[in-house]
């Protein structure tokens, strides 16, 4: 028997929260270095924006961290309540429960003695505690969130940090920008299982409007 009836089933970072996740990062990076004129900008202006940079996807990562740990609670905590009502509620009432705790293209199909071997397996699981708690794998995921949201700054800003010429790091930087644009297209293509090479291109485009747009929207 499982020690933990509501144990989060999932891997730490799914292929497509992964994917979100670094798009989110770049897309927040890319909003600094959009913004940059290089006709203007001198080195203090570029250290400047590198600061803002590091720091808001610093501060988003954290963020975005705490919202997975709330969501990983609250996934948990609507499975363990639908256990303690399935193990509560007479026969029909815990079907019901059953029925509408699953997809409704799975639920459609079963038949009423496969809902009771489920009831009757669901009470014989150990007692379940009263309230839902967070697990290292929670913890992990969180973590793997921030990291991902961080660590997408760097390779755009990498070339301003080794290279003098302001014009040609932005240059360096936005066809990094979109080589990692494309590759998290292509990506999600196979991940959705659609035609990679134009995913990626779609992506690149996709990418460049919502910069285009936070910028303009003053973010």
């Amino acid at each position: 028997m499982p020690d933990d009836p509501v144990k989060h089933s999932k891997r730490v970072l799914e292929p497509f929260d992964r994917l979100s996740e670094i798009l989110f990062g770049l897309i927040m990076v890319l909003t600094f270095t959009g913004s940059l004129n290089v006709a203007e900008e001198g080195r203090e202006s570029v250290r400047t924006m590198l600061v803002g940079a590091l720091g808001c996807n610093l501060a988003w990562g954290i963020i975005d961290g705490v919202f997975y740990l709330m969501g990983c609670l609250a996934e948990k905590s609507r499975g363990l309540s639908t256990l303690h009502a399935v193990r509560a509620a007479d026969r029909d009432t815990a079907h019901r429960i059953i029925a509408d705790a699953l997809p409704s293209a799975v639920s459609s199909i079963l038949q009423p003695d496969e809902f009771e071997r489920m009831r009757e397996r669901l009470k014989g699981l150990p007692e379940p505690p009263d309230r839902a708690r967070l697990r290292a794998d929670d913890w992990r995921g969180a973590a793997a969130v921030f990291g991902l949201v961080f660590l997408s700054t760097f390779p755009v800003t990498i070339p301003f940090i080794f290279m003098q010429d302001v014009t040609r790091a932005l240059r360096v930087s936005n066809g990094i920008a979109i080589a990692m644009l494309f590759l998290i297209g292509c990506a999600y293509g196979r991940f959705a299982g659609r035609r990679p090479f134009p995913t990626g291109i779609a992506m690149v485009v996709l990418g460049f409007i919502l910069v285009g747009m936070t910028i303009a929207l003053g973010g």
